[in-house]
Formats: C-alpha cells, sequence, structure tokens
C-alpha cells in the first residue's frame, strides 16, 4: 500500500509515513465517535460557554483519533525510535482530566484514572524488549477496564472517554507492537 511521507509538525501523530486509508480511518474514528458521543450526551455541554465545549470537544476527539493512530506501525515505530519522545507523550497526558475540568463532572474519577493510566503506561514502556510487555500491558488495560464501570455515578460520556483514554496510552501508546516492524 502507497505511504505518504508526513510533515514533520504532524510525525508526533501519524509517525513518518502513513497510507491514506490510515489517516481517513483514524480521523473518521474520532469524528465519528466524538460526534456519536455528543449525539448520545448533548447535555454535557449545556451549561457551559462556546470556548469550553470546544476545546472538550477537541481533546475527546483526540483521545478517540488516538486510540487507532497508536495501534499503526508508523505511529509505533516513530515511538519505538525516539525514547524520550515516548517519555514525554505519555507524561503530558492530561486530556481526561482537562476533559472533566472543562466540562465541571466526574474531576475525581478523571484524576484517578489518569494517574492508573499514566503509572501503567510507565510500566509497560519500561518493560519494551522484554517478552511480558504485551502480558502486562493487556493485564492491566484489563483491570482498569473493569473497575471503570464499577465507579459509581461516572457519566456514561467520561466512562467511555476514559476507557478510551486507557485504550490510547496504556495499551495502544506504550506497547511496542511491531517490534520496528516496516
Amino acid at each position: 500500500m502507497r505511504q505518504f511521507r508526513i510533515p514533520s509538525f504532524l510525525q508526533d501523530v501519524f509517525g513518518e509515513k502513513q497510507s491514506l486509508p490510515s489517516i481517513l480511518a483514524i480521523l473518521l474514528f474520532g469524528g465519528l465517535m466524538t460526534a456519536a458521543m455528543y449525539y448520545r450526551y448533548p447535555e454535557f455541554t449545556d451549561h457551559l460557554p462556546v470556548w469550553r465545549s470546544v476545546l472538550a470537544l477537541l481533546l475527546i476527539f483526540d483521545v478517540f483519533a488516538g486510540c487507532i493512530a497508536n495501534f499503526t506501525i508508523s505511529t509505533s515505530n516513530f515511538y519505538a525510535a525516539r525514547t524520550t519522545n515516548r517519555i514525554v507523550f505519555i507524561a503530558i497526558h492530561v486530556h481526561i482530566v482537562l476533559v472533566a475540568l472543562l466540562l465541571q463532572t466526574d474531576i475525581k474519577y478523571a484524576i484517578g484514572i489518569w494517574a492508573y493510566t499514566i503509572i501503567g503506561a510507565f510500566i509497560v514502556n519500561s518493560l519494551i524488549g522484554k517478552r511480558v510487555q504485551l502480558f502486562a500491558a493487556a493485564l492491566l488495560f484489563s483491570t482498569g477496564l473493569g473497575l471503570m464501570p464499577m465507579l459509581p455515578g461516572i457519566t456514561p460520556y467520561m466512562l467511555i472517554l476514559g476507557i478510551l483514554f486507557l485504550m490510547k496510552v496504556l495499551f495502544g501508546f506504550s506497547v511496542d507492537h511491531y517490534g520496528k516492524l516496516l
């Protein structure tokens, strides 16, 4: 499949080369999931100024699109070759906390999900090159996935965001899925 050279300012998202179908899948998944969540739960922005709603929706889109992007060969290999970028990427992922603050909802849950995800991501990242990495990632991901719906009173849209945030950062990003496969 034909690979397109990605401009340097977008390589943190798509890697160095990406196929058009992959780019479209990433953008469509992110856009359609964000639109579907907003359509199903429009009340999450009812009480907010427009700027906060737009910023929250952009951050939500980033989480959703990243769930797919982080499983592409190009993105995985881009970060496999850049250890410092990988650590910075994990550390700056505060999206779920920012969304909770912008929407003024589930802030304590968002902080808990964020902390679990980031700690788990650093553990999984430390296992790159070891056979146990994928198993550890699956264990931590499954544990988070199983516990999140048990949080009393969590709003459905924050639950969806939490699950996909966990998928994006802990399982999608922190695992070297392809081992430099080109």
